[in-house]
């Protein structure tokens, strides 16, 4: 008898996502540290969420990487780790950003 697997019904990657996500396209800036240095990539959100968002940015970091995450548009940091890793597009990798503390203002939008 064949077992049945739930999360094989559900579109991809929809049981890593938790919480309210919004569309919302927000330029960021992410920042690492490497040798020493303060190194840093520009992209944008895909969506957001109190805990996070999926991005796009211009260069591929490897998951668990701690990064500080710059909103854009406000200009307020956060730490984030980076928990997911798509695709390379034709304007960067797609990127799961958590963010460490999960604060419901850091985008700029109401959940």
């Amino acid at each position: 008898m064949a077992r049945f697997d739930g999360l094989a019904e559900r579109p991809r990657g929809e049981h890593i996502r938790a919480g309210e996500r919004l569309n919302s396209r927000v330029e960021l800036t992410v920042e690492w540290e490497e040798g020493g240095k303060t190194l840093q990539a520009k992209g944008y959100t895909m969506d957001v969420s109190p805990k996070g968002c999926m991005a796009i940015v211009e260069q591929g970091l490897a998951i668990g990487q701690k990064l500080r995450v710059v909103n854009g548009m406000s200009g307020k940091t956060a730490a984030a780790t980076l928990i997911w890793r798509g695709h390379e597009g034709r304007k960067g990798w797609e990127l799961g950003l958590e963010l460490e503390e999960p604060a419901g203002d850091f985008w700029g939008v109401e959940f």
